[in-house]
């Protein structure tokens, strides 16, 4: 599996649990803005990814 389909991988199950996470309470909850974080963070490697990608082709 490349690294791309592992991010992509990664982001899915950060989606879920980030779904999981947020019943029930705010965005402003501590469990809900680590995982939120935790998301953003593999979005941006991934779109670093893509990007040098791009500027290879």
């Amino acid at each position: 599996m490349s690294e791309i389909e592992e991010l992509i991988n990664r982001i899915e199950e950060l989606r879920l649990k980030m779904t999981k996470v947020k019943e029930g309470r705010t965005y402003t909850d501590p469990e809900v803005v680590a995982t939120s974080q935790e998301l953003d963070d593999v979005l941006d490697k991934y779109q670093e990814m893509l990007m040098k990608k791009a500027e290879k082709d």
